[in-house]
């Protein structure tokens, strides 16, 4: 929707950059309404205060006309402001063909009538993005200076292709070109380089990791230092990627394989089709060759392996500490409103607190020789897509809710092994307990199905993912310490999931806490084989789980 009473500045459009108070009635009149409509503003929910435009970038379009990329601060009554990336183009043609979406408002500016638009939806600026990504461009501005880096996936030739912008909405923007190459533009900004774009060029430019779609290019603000004492972050504006044709994710295709075995469940069949095993070997595969060229010891400080260090430790186990307690208070609070069988699977959790508590303790002072590099950090089966009998891993920007410094420390590469592990046991429980042709079984029996599938999935994956390594290699001192990092992080995301099954989908509870009660089992062996007994630690408690109909 536009704002029927146009903004009205002398400054002609061009020169504008400079008109200041032009700049404060814009963000004063039209962008809080504009903005809210965006499915890109993340703070629709909290108690604004009001915006404004912090920094002003200057781009020069071919037909010498200007867009600008604004940098807005959005603040609220409660919390640090937020900030987002705002490209701004001045339309006079009233023909012009832009969608609802991307209209903000009439203007007057130097005695002309135009429409301000969001200028991905202006042919001229996507265009200059992808000319300029292309010739490595540096552009001074009034702070700092906007750099263009061409990546090797972007081909020679390929400079005057015709673009679109995706109509999906989402929290970032995302424009093609050629039906070749794919440029998004990161709409919240952070105070550091976004992780996926140093991801995504290394693996490309670095590593030649050809299972993902390669880095095209990327843009950066280079914020100019005036204070020498205090450092300044380049800011990610956006990356280019090739565009990959693709049939599905890898959560819709496992959900696919999951159909014959559902079928086969109610005839107590147990069959698994013997390319099920071939794409999850391959996944493996592909998972371990991902983490071995992310494995580079000449690297720079960014992606130099690191050893376990009492830093990182104590990070880990007081993130977990943390998670652990608020999940078993809210586990509590929502212990009535589960069925029968989660509360057993909960009552068990709750008794073997104190085994979880020593285990991550152990973690501490635990001999540990194994490496950490930078890790994909959200790697579940919809984050690998299905492409020509291949996989293609996507979207490295990490844990959505972790801080973006959080989202580049390193960690083993079994917290990714965890991730998929974990996606899978989600696909198969999903899949059996919310279907109609499994409404008549027993929920035990019914576990005891899903369960079996999914052992025999984790096992292929896993052992074919630490083929690709051998032993010893530097990542994996042994099997002792493979055994070890896996259950800390499949814990850790196991105990994460609680959290969100019981808030937003209470039915799924128990697939979280079967996933936890499995990492104890494994817990317990670990003690027994270690022939450390620690006193007033009682076992796990699996009698809890048999029904009394059993």
């Amino acid at each position: 929707m536009v704002s029927s009473q146009p903004l009205t500045s002398s400054t002609p459009w061009t020169t504008v950059a400079s008109d200041t108070p032009f700049w404060s009635e814009l963000a004063q009149t039209l962008l809080p309404f504009y903005v809210n409509t965006c499915r890109w503003f993340a703070g629709k929910a909290r108690q604004q205060t009001g915006f404004s435009v912090q920094t002003i970038h200057t781009l020069t379009l071919s037909d010498g006309d200007v867009a600008y990329l604004l940098i807005l601060e959005a603040t609220y009554a409660d919390g640090i402001p937020e900030h987002y990336l705002l490209p701004l183009s001045f339309m006079t043609d009233s023909l012009v063909d832009v969608p609802d979406k991307g209209r903000i408002g009439e203007a007057t500016l130097g005695g002309q009538l135009g429409l301000l638009i969001d200028a991905i939806y202006d042919e001229r600026f996507r265009h200059a993005l992808f000319t300029n990504i292309y010739t490595n461009q540096v552009i001074a501005q009034s702070d700092g200076q906007l750099v263009f880096r061409k990546g090797k996936g972007l081909e020679e030739g390929d400079e005057n292709l015709r673009s679109s912008v995706l109509p999906v909405d989402s929290s970032n923007s995302a424009m093609t070109f050629g039906d070749k190459y794919f440029l998004k533009l990161y709409r919240k900004l952070f105070q550091e380089t976004n992780p996926e774009v140093d991801m995504v060029a290394f693996l490309t430019d670095e590593s030649n990791f050809n299972h993902i779609p390669a880095f095209g290019g990327s843009i950066s603000w280079q914020q100019a230092n005036t204070n020498p004492s205090e450092e300044r972050s380049d800011i990610t504006l956006g990356m280019m990627q090739r565009m990959v044709q693709n049939d599905k994710d890898s959560w819709m295709q496992t959900g696919d394989y999951l159909n014959d075995f559902l079928f086969a469940v109610p005839q107590r069949l147990f069959a698994i089709r013997e390319d099920v095993f071939e794409k999850v070997e391959l996944l493996g595969k592909r998972t371990g060759e991902m983490h071995c060229a992310l494995y580079k010891p000449e690297a720079n400080e960014a992606f130099a392996p690191e050893p376990f260090t009492d830093e990182y430790r104590e990070f880990l186990i007081k993130r977990f500490g943390d998670l652990l307690e608020r999940r078993y208070a809210l586990l509590i609070d929502n212990y009535t409103k589960l069925d029968p069988q989660t509360q057993r699977l909960a009552w068990v959790f709750m008794e073997a607190r104190e085994m979880i508590e020593t285990f991550i303790d152990d973690f501490r002072n635990r001999p540990i020789d194994s490496l950490r590099i930078r890790i994909h950090g959200d790697y579940h089966l919809g984050q690998v897509l299905a492409a020509a009998n291949d996989f293609v891993v996507i979207d490295f920007e990490g844990e959505p809710e972790s801080s973006i410094t959080d989202r580049k420390i390193k960690h083993s590469p079994l917290k990714d092994v965890a991730g998929m592990i974990r996606s899978y046991h989600y696909a198969v429980s999903a899949k059996l307990f919310n279907s109609i042709e499994t409404d008549a079984l027993h929920p035990e029996h019914l576990q005891r199905v899903s369960d079996r599938w999914f052992y025999l999935i984790r096992d292929t994956f896993l052992n074919s993912y630490l083929d690709v390594f051998g032993t010893p290699h530097p990542l994996f001192k042994n099997n002792n310490e493979v055994n070890f990092l896996l259950l800390v992080y499949l814990l850790e995301k196991a105990v994460y999931e609680l959290g969100y099954e019981i808030s937003y989908r209470p039915s799924w509870v128990k697939i979280p806490l079967r996933g936890i009660i499995d990492v104890v089992r494994e817990i317990e062996k670990i003690r027994l084989s270690d022939g450390e007994s620690v006193p007033n630690i009682p076992m796990l408690q699996t009698a809890l789980l048999q029904s009394k109909s059993e």
